[in-house]
């Protein structure tokens, strides 16, 4: 599923290649992909152009200039792209937005997961999971104080502590292995073990991997491309995900994985041990 990252990558995509373009037409091909009625959908968004883009979290966030969010979720293996009006279309397009000068937004998911939600502009937070998201993972929005106080409150292991959308937005299962890591935290250390220390380098390594991870345009490791049908570059750049087997670029140490919340997890033993309330 892509990340903060690549959602933000898409995002930059998409303001190049369909922000100020207007809509004559949509061709829905796969209708489950759009939550509202489909016929209410087209005509809802005929006529209206695109005026920006936003995202939070993992959703996009299509403005329109009749007030209407259309809010996108990527999920498994959704993207866009452009292409001239009249081109060709593959059995994994299922959305297609023709615009006045001559080219088309398509969205393709060969998973069909990934959904549209048309709603007022500012009602989009009672969408999905944007009803419950957490901070966005920055300096300015992800506080030290808030990170710790949730910390304590938890008792469950910190990576699906991690995972969990509600605590902090945009982390998934590639770059929380990245981030504990780079703190040398356990991904089956309890989050209540955490001291306000390990809190503090946690917070300073989310903020800081996302960021390296967005300047390079994500990571690509099974099928994610930008707008422009380009692979990311951060790949290039992990540590722990995807190397187990391999020396710790840190220590030396043969890193192992393991499953942990149903997820496929990477970790150094020597680098991250598990450790007692009292360690």
């Amino acid at each position: 599923m892509p990340e903060l990252p690549e959602v933000e990558t898409v995002r930059r995509g998409l303001m190049r290649i369909a922000a100020g373009r207007q809509i004559n037409g949509i061709d829905v091909l796969y209708g489950k992909t759009i939550t509202n009625d489909v016929e209410e959908f087209r005509q809802a968004l005929i006529g209206q152009t695109i005026t920006d883009i936003d995202r939070r979290g993992k959703y996009l966030l299509f403005r329109f200039t009749n007030q209407l969010t259309m809010v996108s979720h990527l999920r498994m293996e959704g993207s866009y792209f452009n292409q001239p009006t009249g081109g060709e279309v593959d059995k994994h397009t299922h959305v297609i937005f023709h615009f006045t000068d001559q080219t088309d937004l398509c969205y393709r998911d060969t998973r069909k997961f990934g959904r549209m939600t048309l709603v007022k502009t500012g009602t989009e937070n009672e969408v999905g999971g944007l009803k419950t998201i957490g901070p966005e993972p920055t300096e300015q929005d992800f506080k030290l104080d808030y990170f710790i106080d949730i910390l304590k409150h938890s008792r469950g292991k910190i990576k699906p502590f991690l995972l969990n959308q509600s605590h902090v937005a945009g982390l998934g299962n590639i770059y929380c292995d990245e981030v504990l890591w780079m703190a040398k935290i356990n991904p089956e250390q309890p989050a209540n073990f955490l001291s306000d220390t390990q809190a503090s380098i946690l917070r300073k390594s989310i903020i800081s991997e996302i960021k390296r991870a967005t300047k390079l345009h994500g990571t690509t490791v099974h099928t994610f491309k930008n707008a422009f049908g380009n692979a990311g570059e951060f790949q290039n750049e992990l540590q722990a995900y995807g190397h187990a087997g391999e020396p710790c670029p840190r220590c030396g140490t043969t890193m192992i994985k393991i499953k942990v919340a149903q997820r496929g997890t990477t970790y150094c033993p020597q680098c991250q041990p598990l450790r007692g309330q009292d360690d």
